[in-house]
């Protein structure tokens, strides 16, 4: 039986001695003061005065941002495989209303909307049933590098960190939406999570896809990750997956899917994650919910992270081996370039295994360190010729950082 009780979880389940702050658990203070040396370099100055590592039952210590709701980062050096271990996995909520008992064997799906034939319910057991599809994605949150904008914007001001690529189980959603029968008008699904809020006049956290994309056989409503039930904090015992797009719409705790025959009109479609038009080479566009000047953040757009060293780390001089990652929305990594020299020339890193379009792709790079210091550029560059920007887009939500990386080694 999985069963999830949050409130003895945390207790049985935190680090000895910890205090337990808004439910969640933070290490003592001579630990929670070596957090700030985990932040990402360009963060505002003022986090490191309220930053802790932060521990949450099943996971390694995360760089806790915020405890209500919990919003917790992953350092650096967690990025070093491809594939994210659960216990290394950032935790993103919108809302602080998260449920404290979730089983698994009372869980229930309900699916209906205007645009759906008629209401249906599903079990847990009812959706293991239908074929289930493994796919490796990242998910990655809409403001993942918000910290870095310049000018500084309001939100949870996340570092490198806000991102992990898993191996997600589950059902494809086209085939519970096939149960409750969609009709032709359908324009949008629509989804809700058991996560709500703590106060009345804040919205409940919904969100929408254009029907083509909730179709797509590589979106699927997830029970596992990387072999095991998905961990609470990830979502248990239920969560969607949309492979390429943001994890605004990765719902965790899914529990409703409403098929729609007009446009969602909700907060957190609009005004919430919005990018201006036209500001940004994406190729996926949600129409529906599109207007004159601003549309909702889609697809994420081509990146990649040093992770083998942190910025000023020293190192022996000689051969030096640099490596990362490198991802997109979907098309695929290409190449992922390197430079020594500011950017005046570039040198092609080798790639690593290939998990999937929807993955993160390893690199490494053989720098030869010079006495002194040595800088390392990078760029990526997918399948469809987009690549990284020399220069930050500006946007108000701070989303879509996709800057090129550039770190110096002391040698």
């Amino acid at each position: 039986m999985l069963t999830m009780n949050r409130r003895r979880f945390l207790g049985t389940s935190a680090a000895a001695g910890a205090a337990l702050v808004g439910g969640l658990g933070r290490l003592p203070t001579a630990e929670a003061a070596s957090a700030a040396s985990q932040l990402t370099p360009g963060v505002p100055s003022g986090i490191a005065s309220y930053v802790t590592m932060g521990t949450l039952p099943g996971k390694k210590p995360l760089i806790q941002l915020s405890d209500r709701p919990p919003n917790y980062e992953a350092p650096l050096e967690y990025f070093r495989t491809a594939i994210t271990p659960n216990n290394e996995f950032f935790v993103r909520y919108h809302l602080a209303g998260i449920p404290e008992d979730i089983k698994a064997e009372t869980y229930r799906l309900k699916v209906g909307g205007e645009g759906a034939n008629g209401p249906i319910e599903l079990t847990l057991d009812d959706i293991k049933k239908l074929p289930a599809i493994e796919v490796t994605a990242v998910n990655q949150c809409s403001g993942n590098r918000r910290g870095l904008s310049t000018p500084h914007v309001a939100g949870v001001e996340w570092g490198y960190g806000a991102m992990g690529c898993a191996r997600w189980k589950g059902a494809r959603l086209k085939d519970i939406l096939a149960k409750a029968g969609i009709k032709k008008e359908t324009i949008e699904i629509s989804f809700n999570g058991a996560e709500g809020p703590v106060v009345e006049k804040t919205p409940d956290f919904i969100k929408s896809l254009p029907t083509w994309k909730a179709m797509d056989e590589n979106t699927i409503v997830a029970y596992e990750m990387n072999g095991a039930p998905l961990p609470y904090f990830n979502g248990f015992p239920a969560r969607l997956i949309v492979p390429g797009w943001t994890g605004t719409y990765w719902m965790k705790h899914l529990v409703e899917v409403n098929a729609l025959t007009k446009p969602q009109g909700g907060f957190w479609m609009k005004p919430a994650y919005r990018i201006p038009v036209g500001e940004f080479p994406v190729v996926a566009r949600f129409l529906t919910q599109e207007d004159a000047t601003s549309t909702p953040i889609t697809e994420i757009v081509v990146n990649s992270l040093i992770t083998s060293h942190r910025d000023g780390a020293k190192v022996k001089r000689g051969k030096v081996t640099v490596s990362g990652l490198a991802w997109d929305g979907g098309y695929g990594i290409r190449t992922v370039d390197v430079s020594t020299d500011g950017g005046k020339t570039w040198v092609s890193a080798k790639l690593g295994q290939d998990h999937g379009r929807f993955a993160f792709r390893p690199w490494s790079f053989e720098l030869n360190a010079k006495h002194g210091k040595n800088t390392v550029m990078v760029n990526a560059t997918n399948r469809i010729g987009q690549t990284q920007t020399a220069k930050l887009l500006f946007n108000g939500a701070g989303y879509h950082n996709n800057v090129m990386q550039s770190i110096t080694l002391v040698a």
